[in-house]
C-alpha cells in the first residue's frame, strides 16, 4: 500500500525542521498538529522528552464556542499562551509539524503571541 505524496512530503518536511528547532525547559518547543477537523498545540522540553502544556481544539471550552476552525486556533493559541505562563515560561521556539506557515497554523502562532509568549 503506497502512502500520499501529500503525507510523504509534509514528514520529509517535519523532519527537516525537527533537526533545527529543539525546546528546552527554560524555552520549550510549541508543537502544532492539524488534522481535518481539530488542532491540537503542545508545549515539549526536547531535553527530557517531556510536554510541559497541551491544548486542543477538543477541549470542552474551546470546542463550545461558535465559530470556524481558524477563529478556534486562535483560541488554542491563546489557551496554550496562558497555561505556559502559569508554568512560569514565557519563551519558546515555533514548531510548524511541516504545515505551512498559513491558516490555523499562523492562527495558533498568533494567538500564542496575543496570550504572551515570546518566540
Amino acid at each position: 500500500m503506497a502512502q500520499d505524496q501529500k503525507v510523504i512530503r509534509r514528514q520529509k518536511l517535519r523532519w527537516r525542521i525537527r533537526a533545527r528547532v529543539s525546546g528546552t525547559a527554560q524555552k520549550p518547543r510549541l508543537s502544532v498538529y492539524r488534522s481535518n477537523s481539530d488542532i491540537y498545540a503542545q508545549l515539549i522540553d526536547d531535553a527530557t522528552g517531556t510536554t510541559i502544556a497541551a491544548a486542543s481544539s477538543r477541549e470542552k471550552e474551546i470546542a463550545a464556542i461558535a465559530g470556524n476552525k481558524v477563529e478556534k486556533s486562535v483560541v488554542v493559541g491563546k489557551s496554550i499562551a496562558q497555561k505556559a505562563l502559569a508554568l512560569g515560561v514565557s519563551a519558546c521556539v515555533f514548531d510548524r509539524g511541516g504545515y505551512l506557515y498559513h491558516g490555523r497554523v499562523k492562527a495558533v502562532a498568533d494567538g500564542a503571541r496575543e496570550g504572551g509568549l515570546k518566540f
